[in-house]
């Protein structure tokens, strides 16, 4: 019964329905929104797709506009299938969603309330079977490689971009003016980078800012220019400098794979699928399937980006650490997923119930059923620390209650309340991300 359990969590991560129907005429599947994804992951998953459909010949070729790309393959019988991929920016795909000009929408932010009531007719679009987080990515803050600045903190960020400090020698290097390089309106780089940076400190981008349609250009421009500053995703960091950020009270934390993957770095996002429930296109719902299994988190981690693909680590323990979790760091190794939750809720949050899926899988390949497994709960601030402490283990219970469904026996439940914060706790999604639960393997 227990591997019967197991199988069928396992088994919506490597599925992919086949064989595909083919269209008479027109493409098959239309993917429209954000840069980030259309740029080069979109198209290399689709192509995945398509081979692993057995489809020959398959290659991309540049679309009728900038930024659009078609991918094709040709069935044994000769007959060609068509994906057309449309990166001009995340808001651009939930527009085209209600426009019925696309059957997919990428984007590298969360979808909008506004976009959800508007696109309420297609159905839920918040519902684990439509939203779908097929990578993690880092907002790189980037600066020309010989600019000496290491680390910045995410206030600063604020000001810099809002033009409040407009000349590096304010940050301490005899640099000039400060030149800005931003992405357009449309991008949801721009759209995380507001939300993260920007509006919590209820500033705007300074008008100077120059802006870019493309993320390798941004980045380009920046590693020619020694005044530059731009913010980028992490697989279009190229020749520039990134460096280290820091909110609130959190260390400061490089764009690298394990801070990013657990979403701990201040400025990692989320990178979406958005696959209407009505009215869906098979060749959507194979390429969900498809970016979810095995194969498809490979082609992500190979095109720069971080996989969700459960991997165990050893964290250094530091003097700045609780004293026991300095004592579970000395004898476990941390997954590199968090599971965290629904603003407002003890819910998981729709990442976190495929994070369950992938962390079951490990622990059973591992032969960590058995007390191999401890659970750590962390929160926000709140005046009475004893309560925020309840609060993080209850958090962790949560996680505990789905994990006890699949058979795993945990070893130990903590709660450490709101220490160790990765995020500021003077907004919601400071709080939000502060609110995780950690897995650590022994």
């Amino acid at each position: 019964m227990m591997l019967r359990v197991l199988l069928l969590l396992i088994l919506p991560l490597c599925a992919v329905a086949a064989p595909l129907p083919v269209p008479d005429q027109g493409p098959a599947l239309r993917i429209q929104g954000s840069n980030t994804i259309g740029a080069a992951l979109g198209p290399a998953l689709v192509e995945g797709l398509m081979e692993h459909q057995g489809l020959q010949a398959v290659h991309s070729e540049p679309g009728d506009g900038a930024n659009e790309q078609r991918v094709i393959g040709k069935t044994r019988q000769g007959k060609s299938v068509i994906v057309e991929v449309a990166a001009h920016g995340s808001s651009t795909g939930f527009s085209a969603l209600k426009k019925a000009s696309a059957d997919l929408a990428a984007s590298s932010r969360p979808i909008k309330d506004n976009e959800l009531v508007d696109l309420e007719p297609l159905g839920d679009l918040k519902s684990p079977e439509a939203e779908q987080v097929i990578a993690i990515d880092g907002l790189a803050i980037i600066l020309h490689p010989r600019n000496p600045l290491d680390t910045l903190n995410t206030e600063q960020l604020a000001q810099i971009f809002n033009g409040e400090i407009s000349t590096w020698e304010a940050l301490g290097w005899s640099g000039g003016a400060i030149h800005l390089y931003a992405r357009d309106d449309q991008s949801g780089t721009y759209d995380t980078f507001k939300e993260l940076v920007l509006r919590l400190r209820g500033k705007p981008l300074a008008g100077s800012a120059k802006r870019f349609e493309s993320s390798e250009a941004l980045s380009d421009a920046v590693s020619h220019d020694p005044q530059g500053i731009g913010f980028i995703g992490l697989p279009s960091v190229r020749e520039a400098k990134a460096v280290a950020i820091v909110d609130g009270d959190s260390q400061p934390m490089l764009p690298v794979t394990r801070l990013i993957a657990t979403e701990d770095y201040p400025l990692s996002r989320r990178l979406y699928f958005y696959l209407p429930p009505s009215g869906r296109n098979p060749w959507a719902k194979a390429l969900v399937d498809f970016t979810q299994s095995s194969k498809g988190q490979a082609i992500v981690a190979a095109n720069g980006f971080i996989a969700q693909q459960v991997q165990a680590i050893s964290v250094a323990s530091r003097p700045s650490m609780p004293e026991d979790y300095q004592a579970i760091a000395r004898d476990a190794q941390r997954l590199t997923v968090n599971f965290r939750f629904e603003e407002g809720s003890a819910s998981l949050d729709n990442k976190a119930r495929q994070d369950l899926q992938r962390v079951v899988a490990y622990i059973n390949s591992h032969g960590k059923l058995d007390k191999q497994v401890t659970l750590v709960g962390f929160g926000d601030a709140k005046s009475d620390p004893q309560r925020a402490a309840l609060l993080s283990k209850l958090r962790a219970m949560a996680v505990r209650r789905e994990l006890v469904k699949s058979g795993v026996v945990l070893r130990d439940i903590r709660g450490l309340g709101a220490q160790m914060p990765v995020a500021a706790n003077t907004a919601d999604e400071g709080r939000i991300k502060n609110r995780r639960v950690e897995v650590w393997v022994y």
